[in-house]
């Protein structure tokens, strides 16, 4: 089965897989993979940017989403007369002819994949680039793939992809995506330390997080900074020690990255 592989590691944001799949689709027609895509309005690849923390400590993730290409996909379950269906690739293709007017489509979506064509009153989505695959193109891999100039898409056999330590989008729909991430942004707790009494920022010390979630360590750089990376969602006890003196917080990650700011130590 077909699969992809996105490296959010490598991800600069340059958005040229979203151009290739806009350059390949608008204008288009590729039935009976597809219509034309819309010029606006529609992206069935995107880069969605996140940015995480409290300045200055501050993270910013790129992230490549399109149709996940689900074992278990809703929109399938969703359509009539099958006009959703699977490839013996793994595929999910929507039949623009048999969807026409099935708007039940979109809605079925948890990922918020498909979209509505109003003028030609059918729903739309990626379609990992078929037409390509199947022969008679220069290109013989989805445009996003072979747009990307730093290699943080990869496209293939499910089995000959590196899967060691990827994740899927929400595994807990149980929709069994066909797309993997590997670097999904983790939460983290940032800060710079100071002394208030010589106003002076504290180079190397500890600080310490505890919680359900673990334990996580961290010392203060030559700024004074420390970040505690790849923490899960959770309550925590912040504690903070250099010479003699110690500063405790209780802090959480429940919802948001932490960028503490500035954080005297007395």
């Amino acid at each position: 089965m077909k699969a992809f592989l996105i490296d959010l590691d490598k991800c600069v944001g340059c958005h040229d897989c979203q151009i290739g799949c806009k350059d390949e689709h608008v204008g288009n027609d590729w039935s009976p993979y597809a219509k034309p895509q819309p010029e606006v309005g529609q992206f069935w690849l995107k880069v969605n940017q996140y940015e995480r923390g409290a300045r200055p400590h501050v993270k910013v993730t790129y992230m490549p989403v399109m149709c996940n290409h689900c074992e278990n996909a809703p929109c399938m379950d969703a359509a009539k007369d099958g006009a959703v269906y699977r490839r013996e690739d793994g595929l999910v293709l929507i039949d623009p002819a048999k969807a026409k007017g099935q708007k039940a489509i979109v809605d079925a979506c948890p990922y918020h994949a498909v979209y509505w064509n109003e003028e030609l009153q059918i729903p739309q989505k990626c379609t990992g680039c078929a037409h390509l695959l199947d022969g008679g193109h220069p290109i013989s891999v989805p445009r996003c793939v072979d747009n990307c100039h730093v290699d943080v898409i990869t496209f293939g056999e499910e089995a000959d992809l590196d899967l060691e330590g990827t994740e899927v989008l929400h595994p807990e729909w149980g929709t069994k995506p066909r797309v993997f991430y590997r670097g999904l942004p983790k939460k983290f707790i940032a800060g710079t330390v100071y002394d208030p009494e010589t106003k002076e920022v504290v180079i190397g010390a500890t600080v310490t997080a505890t919680g359900e979630g673990g334990t996580f360590t961290a010392e203060t750089d030559d700024w004074g900074d420390f970040w505690l990376r790849g923490l899960p969602n959770a309550d925590w006890t912040l504690t903070i020690e250099a010479g003699g003196k110690k500063k405790v917080l209780e802090v959480s990650t429940t919802e948001k990255d932490l960028g503490l700011g500035d954080v005297a130590l007395a």
